[in-house]
């Protein structure tokens, strides 16, 4: 099946669906401007200062450097923070809301991302479950209770150290407060919130088991597969129809749909076949 095949494959799949599921990895973020961390090469040329030091994404990624040194742990989490905030979504974000209102589908979103984008872009709050946690929370270090609260820190960071010039305190004991996300390594990670998350996904599931539906996944690796296993357990479990959209790694079994293609460049093309 060509491309142009594949695309009105999938068009047919979200026009006849009566619900979506957005599935989505790192990989959509990259039509928005943001860097693309697969592999140490590519999260050196977003992070030069890693390279120099030897150190790859999952290293930088840990928590222990909240505990050595919490000025360098907020280095990274803290100059993602920002970027994430001075980004805007792309157009494709857009595209799949209009599709929700024009064929009146139900919707849940299902990232690992930790940015927000998808709140950002307009999706509510409670369609959207973030299996990794979120940038925009914090909790404490030290975990000296169960509390998840609202990133509204301004975080300087100096891009030649990596090092942060503040760092935010927990609000209960006054010790280092960390971003509420599950890093590598993690063992103190507050999982509330996402636990919340995940329960609104399967009440939605249950809801809607025997209704059409459609999964859009975009930009999801084998490196870490939780997003694409939901995909495909939702083909398995449901009989739903997966738009795999992923340039490097578009395999998938079945009727369902694997382009090798970037996201927002897909999603246009459906949606130009959806308005012929």
């Amino acid at each position: 099946m060509d491309y142009k095949d594949k695309i009105k494959k999938a068009a047919d799949a979200v026009s006849n669906a009566e619900v979506i599921v957005i599935t989505a990895g790192a990989g959509i973020g990259v039509d928005s401007g943001l860097p693309d961390f697969r592999g140490d090469k590519g999260f050196w040329k977003a992070y030069p200062m890693y390279e120099r030091l030897g150190l790859s994404f999952v290293e930088a990624a840990n928590p222990a450097h909240f505990e050595r040194d919490p000025e360098f742990g907020w280095g990274f989490y803290g100059h993602r923070l920002r970027m994430y905030r001075n980004t805007n979504p792309h157009y494709g974000f857009q595209i799949m809301l209009n599709w929700i209102d024009e064929f009146k589908m139900d919707y849940f979103v299902v990232t690992s991302n930790v940015d927000g984008h998808f709140q950002k872009a307009g999706f509510k709050e409670e369609k959207v479950y973030e299996i990794h946690g979120s940038i925009h929370y914090l909790q404490c270090l030290n975990v000296c209770s169960s509390a998840i609260w609202e990133n509204n820190e301004d975080i300087e960071v100096d891009f030649e150290t990596m090092r942060a010039k503040n760092v935010p305190r927990c609000q209960k004991c006054g010790a280092v407060a960390r971003p509420n996300i599950l890093m590598f390594g993690d063992f103190a990670w507050l999982p509330d919130r996402s636990h919340a998350q995940s329960n609104r996904f399967e009440n939605f599931l249950d809801a809607n088991e025997n209704k059409k539906m459609v999964v859009v996944e975009i930009g999801a690796g084998t490196a870490i597969p939780s997003i694409r296993h939901t995909s495909e357990r939702l083909s398995r479990r449901f009989g739903a129809t997966v738009v795999r959209i992923n340039p490097r790694e578009p395999e998938i079994f079945g009727k369902n749909i694997g382009i090798a293609e970037g996201g927002l460049k897909v999603l246009q093309n459906i949606n130009e076949v959806l308005h012929v």
